[in-house]
């Protein structure tokens, strides 16, 4: 069985151009842009039942996400779709590819169409043009010795799309933080000066975590117990061991994951009002790996850190990255 990392080691060896960063990173940059491109699958990133203007949406969102975590500000988009059946739910996509370009100032430049057999799972994607800032951080900055902050909450999502398999007429703030995620723009703007190494979380905290780390060539330690849990999550689904696992594997997040000097206070960057940053671990020397802890005490990793795509048998409804 062919693993999403075994096909992008594949990649590395010939997408060798320093725009595209070592394939270590969510984007490329070429230019003065940051560029990135994102697709979602049914059954895989939406369910079939999901409403195609939310699912218009988060194809948006999920690429502004890599924008947000290279410190980027949103300069254009192509767009990928494909059509099927009559294309009354393409019509009722794209209304959700317009609120969300609209919300966030992304213009629309071009893209492709093409029509697929009734009935085919459909897969959407974009690609999401953004003028970098003064710094684009990389995954592989991270030293030893830094801080690791995450901006936002995770666990949401995953609980979202747990209650819709359950019962698809649920609803509530997971279901909207599942169906409707928001990019962290303006947080990812204010991080990108100061940040050694950032990612967004897609594929759950764990796994990107150890993805920064490699990356980064460091040893990535995750404090289980520090994972900011909103109330709503906490509410549906507790505040124990268990939850805590399963928030910081469930993916679909879109929380901000940086690399922070030891020295730097972030309740002096200029975040947005309203945003929450908490410290959530630390890289260390070492080889690259990781560790989670609780109470101070380190703890057996969950023998899934993530969502990882495979060539068969892929779990559904699982992140993105």
């Amino acid at each position: 069985m062919t693993t999403e990392t075994q096909i992008i080691q594949r990649l590395r060896q010939f997408a060798a151009d320093p725009a595209a960063r070592g394939l270590l990173d969510d984007a490329a940059v070429l230019d003065g842009l940051v560029i990135t491109h994102d697709s979602i699958a049914e059954g895989v990133h939406f369910l079939p039942f999901d409403p195609p203007a939310s699912v218009g949406w988060k194809l948006v969102a999920v690429n502004l996400s890599d924008l947000a975590a290279k410190g980027a500000t949103p300069a254009g988009a192509l767009l990928s779709l494909t059509i099927v059946g009559d294309g009354e739910w393409e019509t009722e996509f794209l209304a959700g590819i317009e609120a969300s370009c609209e919300s966030y100032g992304l213009p629309l430049i071009g893209g492709d169409t093409i029509a697929l057999p009734d009935d085919s799972p459909r897969v959407l994607g974009l690609t999401a043009i953004g003028r970098a800032g003064d710094r684009v951080p990389h995954r592989s900055g991270g030293e030893p010795g830094d801080i690791l902050w995450l901006v936002g909450t995770v666990g949401d999502s995953a609980a979202g799309l747990a209650q819709l398999q359950l019962d698809k007429r649920a609803a509530g703030p997971l279901v909207d933080t599942y169906r409707r995620p928001v990019p962290l723009l303006a947080d990812g703007q204010a991080l990108a000066q100061h940040a050694k190494a950032m990612m967004d979380v897609s594929d759950g905290l764990l796994l990107d975590a150890l993805r920064l780390a490699e990356a980064s060539g460091c040893a990535a330690e995750i404090a289980l117990d520090e994972l900011p849990l909103s109330n709503a999550f906490v509410t549906e689904r507790g505040e124990g061991h268990g939850s805590r696992v399963f928030a910081a594997t469930g993916g679909d997040d879109y929380a901000l994951l940086a690399a922070l000097p030891a020295d730097l206070d972030p309740s002096t960057l200029s975040l947005p009002g309203g945003a929450s940053i908490t410290r959530v671990g630390s890289l260390g020397a070492g080889q690259p790996q990781l560790r989670l802890t609780s109470g101070g005490r380190p703890i057996e990793l969950p023998e899934t850190l993530g969502h990882e795509h495979r060539s068969s048998s892929a779990p559904p409804m699982a992140g993105r990255d």
